[in-house]
């Protein structure tokens, strides 16, 4: 169900998939996709996806910047 829903937003608000950003990990700077980030939150537990999900229709309520709430996931997967 999560996984239908984020590829419907992702869709909806024209995120390219492919688009990469740098963020900083341990090792130091990472280039990764908002793709990749789509993918690890499809693998999260099923009450991480609520939390996301929530977050998510949150930031865009506000008009928020999806990607950098993206960007700031991302930190968490830098290694």
């Amino acid at each position: 169900m999560f996984n239908t829903w984020i590829d419907t937003f992702v869709e909806e608000k024209g995120l390219f998939l492919e688009e990469e950003f740098e963020v900083q990990g341990p090792s130091g700077f990472n280039i990764m996709s908002y793709g990749v980030i789509v993918e690890t939150m499809k693998s999260c537990s099923p009450q991480e996806q609520k939390n996301l999900k929530n977050k998510i229709v949150e930031i865009d309520f506000k008009n928020g910047d999806i990607k950098h709430f993206f960007r700031h996931l991302g930190k968490a997967i830098a290694k």
